[in-house]
Order: structure tokens, then sequence, then C-alpha cells
């Protein structure tokens, strides 16, 4: 069964990177089209030739600024698909720190603000939203990516669509930084020793070899990564008959710079030597 993207909805919240997300797929070669309305999204497809021609790379941005959004939305995608039309949807997230500090950057209202506050538009927005994004096939939380770094999340996850199975994108985290909100898959390495109690090793991360070598000596690591492969290719064969192509797979410790980052790294290398296609990133090293 082919479970590559045959349409794509970018979509999400107002300033976390919606035009630049589709900036990025049209480098691709994709054909988009920026803020088009969700009822029009069939007519576009069948103009465009998708409802014969899957193959094509065809892209549409939606924003909150349509009325009946979430409803129009929905009916529009029940649409396509109803008439052959696979399609995948993107939601770019962000905390609301961040969306505040992108608008106040750039002093422009939020599109919902009204007379009121930037945080209620935001809120707004957000509680418009929360059915979308529930639903989204790829959540991509934006709010410590640079325009660069979320440009190449995006190369990476459709640069390659002629390549089958799924694409797992493994972040270690630090639980006391909070989860990371585009997670689909949560581990928890703090059963593990903390290197933080050892003084030589407390300056290191994960990445370096004595930490790693720390990690991976104690009690319960080996056996957990062996037993946790196993399960994520159970996982990962279901998401594939499910027709998910994208997954994030979160991995933490208390701090997300000693246990966390080793393991994902670990976990990542197994994953690739079977074959699927991985990318990893260590979003709180560097934090303390």
């Amino acid at each position: 069964m082919n479970t590559e993207p045959a349409f794509v909805i970018v979509t999400g919240m107002s300033g976390a990177g919606r035009s630049t997300a589709a900036k990025a797929l049209e480098d691709l070669g994709w054909f988009v089209i920026d803020n088009l309305p969700p009822g029009l999204l069939f007519a576009m497809a069948e103009e465009a030739g998708k409802v014969k021609l899957a193959a094509d790379k065809v892209a549409a941005v939606v924003d909150v600024r349509s009325l009946a959004f979430t409803t129009d939305l929905n009916a529009a995608i029940e649409e396509l698909e109803g008439r052959g039309v696979r399609v995948r949807v993107v939601f770019l997230e962000a905390s609301d720190e961040g969306l505040v500090r992108r608008f106040e950057n750039v002093r422009r209202p939020h599109p919902l603000q009204g007379e009121g506050r930037l945080v209620d538009g935001i809120a707004r927005e957000r509680g418009i939203l929360r059915e979308v994004r529930a639903n989204a096939d790829l959540v991509i939380d934006t709010s410590s990516l640079n325009v660069h770094e979320l440009r190449s999340k995006i190369v990476n996850f459709f640069g390659g669509e002629d390549r089958p199975g799924l694409r797992l994108n493994v972040v270690s985290f630090g639980f006391k930084y909070g989860l990371p909100v585009d997670a689909d898959l949560v581990v928890d390495c703090r059963f593990l020793p903390n290197p933080h109690w050892v003084p030589d090793l407390r300056p290191m991360n994960g990445l370096d070899a004595p930490v790693r070598d720390y990690v991976l000596g104690q009690p319960g690591a080996k056996e957990f990564l062996d037993a946790y492969e196993e399960v994520l290719q159970v996982i990962a064969a279901g998401y594939a008959r499910e027709g998910k192509s994208y997954a994030t797979l979160a991995v933490g410790c208390t701090g997300g710079k000693h246990r966390s980052v080793a393991m994902a790294e670990q976990v990542a290398g197994r994953l690739r030597d079977r074959g699927m296609e991985v990318q990893v990133s260590h979003r709180d090293v560097g934090r303390e």
C-alpha cells in the first residue's frame, strides 16, 4: 500500500511558520497555494489534476481566518478522501511565549486579536484549532526553531517522497523543561543512574564517549534498548498500515543532557540499521 501523501495541507498557529514551511515545499518542487479557503481545496486538487494524478506534489496553506474554519476544513478533507485523494495535514505549533515574541518583533497584531490583547487572539485561535491539531498527521513544534531549522525539518520530512516507510524524528529532552508538544511516543530514561552526580561527567553530555559508556553500562540499559527496538518495529508496522508516514519519539531524562541524549542516539542508530529513516535532535542540550 502506498503510504506517501498525495495532497498536503499546511496549517497551524499564526506566527508558527506556515509561510516558511510553504516556501520550503516550493523549493522542493511542490505546487503550493497560500491562504486557500477550505471550501476551495477540492477545486484546487481537481484543477491540479490531483484526483487522477496522485503522484504530483501539491500543498495548500490554510489559516484560521476562514469562517467556520474547523468545520470547513474537516468537510473539505472528507470530500477529498471520498474522491480518492490521499490527504495529510501538517500542523505548526508554538508556545504562547514564542508567538508573542514573534508578533512583537514584526509589530503586527494577531489576526484574531480584535480590540483585545495579543494573548487573547492567540488563546482564541488555539481553541478554534484544537480539533484540527488533534487530527493532524504531523505536528511540528517551532518554539525553539529558527527559519533555517524549520526549513530543514520540512526538507527532511518531504524531500524524499519516493522513499517508502515511516520517517521517525527522535528528540531528547528534559522533563523539567516540559514534554515536547509534538511527541507521538515518549520514553522515560530516569530509571538509569544520573551522570549529573558523577563529578567528572557532569560538564559533559550524552554525545561524549565517557557519558555514553557510563549510561550504556548501567544495569537495564541494554535490556531496555533491545526490548524497545522490537516494540518500535511493531509500532512502525502499525503506523504504516494506518497510513501514518511521520512520527516523533521523545526520549527524556531529568535535564535532557546525559541519559536521554545517549539513549536517543542509540535508539536512532539501531533503527537506522534496520533500514528506517531517522533524524535526531537534542532539544535541551546546552540549556543549563
